[in-house]
């Protein structure tokens, strides 16, 4: 229970919504509104520094994964050809083997151990992932609920995507890409042969509309929601390269991100339509001048890899080869020390270094704006760890789950509270600090009993000020983690002698 005056148990409880607004801590909070994704400065900046096809930065530092479970689609472009058991080609749509949503949890749990870069999961196909709604839906909870230290996102031709925003929300999958071609129905009459769309199928200038009018309706509602959208848009000379600077111009009205410009693949040997009939990929200079155009609307992302929708590791390699679902072991393994290993080497990377140099506390803290610690314990979904040394600190990532309090109007019972904060505490091992504006006792004693200290003292305080102070307080602890672990890696040295 989230609650400091109730020791007894009974089978419900009543609803945390009205014991917090009766505190004049958390009086301020709206506990029956869904909290949008994190739009603040600081929000974004976080969501982009440790994802790789959002920052020119970090696809140097860290890796991805795409799970191949949406077969189907529910477009045809001219420039796509779909493969399900193809090794041989490295181009989106084409994958070596589709996979059920449980067999993409377990291939994502051992890619995550073995690459512990690896810092976001996606869904881009071999088909659209929202043409497969199901599979789609099921493999992003299985893996929100197993590893919640994954950023999710998927990528879609956003022709059903404003029907999926608000679960998409739910599922804390907060960067989607969408990939818009054009904005003029004929143009688009051009590049896609149809779409399918209700139970109907359209062609030409019909479905072009159709599309057009629903992609730009789902970027509308991601921005609303505060998901960070970017936009791929694949160039073809003679048909939408002169337009593309046009495109541009609208999605800086409905605030997408990025713009992913990207070459047509079309050699004839892929079997697409545009590679049969001849029409001819673009020239580097053409492409560049595009994009040039471009950039002065929106953000160019200039390194992406055009990468299969099987894709594992970092953006300039390819290893899914090395992790076929059939070398998998079946049985789920504990994923929480994983975590653990994969942030100290994720630590290491960002901090350079010097956590495997230097003590150091990693701090998670409960926040809503990225800015400051004003989240109560149990209010929090998603909880910010920071790397803190003597004379530093910086954003490691973020930990993923389910409230430990609902904060409706509803009964909560017992059976589900302390299922919700045992998930939470599994979600925090490798944690040192948790940093909240409130607490209760009894997930403050939880958290104690997994040597996770809880501190209030800087609620309503800013976080870069907070962690700035917080070293001197709990140098002690960051010498002796620090000392414990110095000594674990003696022994493994020690062992590995013997052996």
């Amino acid at each position: 229970m989230d609650n400091n005056s109730d020791t007894t148990k009974a089978a419900t409880r009543p609803s945390c919504k009205s014991k917090c607004e009766s505190d004049t801590l958390t009086s301020n909070i709206n506990l029956s509104k869904e909290r949008r994704a994190d739009a603040t400065p600081a929000g974004v900046k976080q969501k982009v520094i440790n994802h790789p096809c959002y920052s020119n930065d970090a696809h140097h530092k860290y890796a991805r994964m795409h799970l191949p479970v949406a077969p189907a689609c529910n477009i045809q472009c001219n420039y796509c050809n779909r493969k399900y058991d193809c090794a041989n080609e490295s181009r989106p749509g084409v994958v070596s083997e589709l996979l059920t949503p449980k067999q993409a949890l377990l291939k994502a749990q051992a890619v995550a151990k073995a690459i512990p870069q690896l810092s976001v999961i996606g869904i881009a196909g071999p088909g659209d992932p929202l043409a497969n709604p199901v599979r789609t839906m099921e493999t992003l909870a299985l893996i929100r609920a197993a590893m919640p230290d994954i950023k999710l996102c998927i990528s879609t031709n956003g022709l059903t995507l404003v029907d999926h925003v608000d679960e998409l929300l739910k599922l804390g999958v907060d960067h989607v890409t969408v990939t818009i071609n054009t904005l003029d129905e004929v143009i688009a009459a051009q590049i896609y042969k149809w779409i399918y769309f209700e139970g109907r199928r359209y062609e030409g200038v019909e479905a072009g509309r159709i599309l057009i009018q629903r992609q730009m309706e789902g970027i509308a509602a991601l921005a609303k929601e505060g998901i960070l959208t970017k936009v791929n848009s694949v160039m073809i000379p003679g048909i939408n390269d002169g337009h593309l600077p046009e495109l541009s111009r609208e999605l800086r009205r409905n605030k997408v991100f990025l713009h992913n410009i990207m070459p047509l693949i079309s050699k004839p040997e892929h079997g697409t339509f545009f590679g049969l009939v001849g029409q001819r990929e673009p020239l580097t200079t053409e492409l560049d001048e595009v994009r040039e155009l471009a950039g002065g609307n929106v953000s160019q992302m200039k390194h992406c890899q055009q990468c299969r929708a099987d894709a594992v590791g970092m953006l300039e390699e390819d290893r899914s080869a090395e992790f076929s679902i059939e070398d998998i072991n079946p049985e789920p393994e504990d994923y929480t020390q994983t975590m653990a290993g994969r942030c100290r080497f994720q630590s290491a990377v960002i901090s350079k270094g010097v956590s495997e140099t230097e003590a150091s506390l990693v701090v998670a803290v409960a926040t809503k704006n990225s800015e400051q610690i004003d989240l109560h314990f149990g209010h929090a979904d998603c909880f910010k760890l920071y790397l803190v040394t003597k004379n530093q600190h910086h954003f490691i990532g973020e930990r993923r789950i389910t409230r430990y309090c609902s904060g409706d109007n509803h009964e909560q019972s017992i059976e589900t509270n302390e299922t919700n904060l045992q998930t939470t505490i599994k979600a925090l091992h490798g944690v040192d600090l948790v940093l909240c504006c409130r607490i209760g006792t009894p997930p403050s004693e939880a958290l104690a009993q997994e040597n996770i200290r809880v501190v209030i003292d800087y609620a309503y305080h800013a976080i870069d000020v907070s962690l700035a102070d917080i070293y001197s307080r709990y140098a002690p602890l960051a010498h002796s983690k620090w000392q414990a672990r110095q000594k674990v890696e003696q022994q493994k040295v020690e062992q590995r002698e013997v052996i």
